[in-house]
């Protein structure tokens, strides 16, 4: 029988003993004094999530991919967070990919044992093409599902950078990896329901990967995301907005720029603080590889 007794995040809260007689007010600053925990656990790790981003950064600048695969809530946060890329960053889908264990309707619905298959998440990977220059970045709560430890291992013989993130030290996917991330939060409020602190945990440490990332790729000016797609109403007039807080220009003059651009925020931005064409200011985005400060310093 599987031993779950030693790990932090299935033993029991002694804080939360009597939480079926909490009132909810009682349970709510429960959970709210418990979720202050996530930040200092995460404090801990963040060398390694730094490291983690100049391999995913480097990726990403070579040609390959920055995929996060795991199983139940895990797997689902990194298919989360990597659907967030293309409206954010205006990346292509392929650049950050997702992959959870049983495929896209795990997402909703459980698929039973695929968690626990040691060949799925090498599958997943070969039919993505995965080569050397991909950052794999495994995700498990418990630090033990086999689906992402053997993934692993066949990231790593193929060559590609390797991250666990998992909720208990010495994690069976550490094992497995080029980099640990390791934050321990404690016991969760309700006991083993890892969806709580442990997948808070996991959300704030892909919210740091992607967007650090993304900022290193040039897709951040000064703090605005100036590469986002105009796909709906509110993001054209964001992509207006973000021009005139990077220009300090009218609304007339960044709705007449991004015309001129065809949409593209980054290249509004540069023409009108350089006082260049649209030609030109695309040549001077290229040369300084997409990050607008190259190109205004240019």
């Amino acid at each position: 029988m599987l031993d779950l007794t030693k790990l932090t995040t299935e033993t029991r809260n002694p804080d939360t003993m009597d939480l079926d007689e909490m009132s909810p007010l009682e349970i709510v600053t429960t959970m709210n004094r418990e979720d202050g925990k996530v930040i200092e656990a995460i404090h801990e790790e963040l060398p390694h999530i730094a490291q983690a981003i100049e391999w995913s950064t480097e990726s990403l600048k070579q040609g390959g991919r920055l995929i996060y695969m795991g199983a139940g809530t895990s797997g689902r946060l990194g298919v989360l967070d990597a659907a967030e890329c293309p409206p954010t960053f205006g990346v292509s889908p392929d650049l950050v990919v997702g992959l959870i264990a049983g495929g896209e309707r795990a997402f909703i619905q459980a698929v039973e044992g695929a968690e626990d298959s040691t060949v799925l998440g090498v599958e997943d990977l070969k039919a993505l093409g995965l080569t050397e220059k991909d950052t794999v970045v495994g995700l498990a709560a418990s630090g033990r599902t086999p689906y992402v430890s053997h993934a692993l291992d066949y990231a790593k013989s193929v060559g590609a950078h390797t991250v666990a993130i998992a909720c208990n030290k010495n994690s069976v996917i550490g094992q497995h990896a080029d980099l640990v991330i390791e934050p321990v939060c404690g016991p969760e409020v309700l006991t083993g329901s890892t969806r709580l602190k442990a997948g808070t945990a996991q959300k704030l440490i892909l919210n740091m990967i992607s967007t650090a990332t993304m900022v290193g790729l040039g897709k951040v000016y000064q703090n605005l995301m100036v590469d986002v797609q105009q796909t709906n109403e509110k993001l054209v007039t964001r992509a207006q907005n973000i021009c005139m807080a990077a220009t300090e220009c009218s609304r007339g003059e960044a709705i007449e720029a991004l015309a001129a651009a065809n949409g593209h925020v980054k290249t509004a931005i540069v023409m009108i603080l350089n006082g260049q064409t649209a030609e030109d200011a695309r040549e001077a985005l290229d040369a300084a590889e997409g990050h607008v400060r190259g190109a205004l310093k240019a």
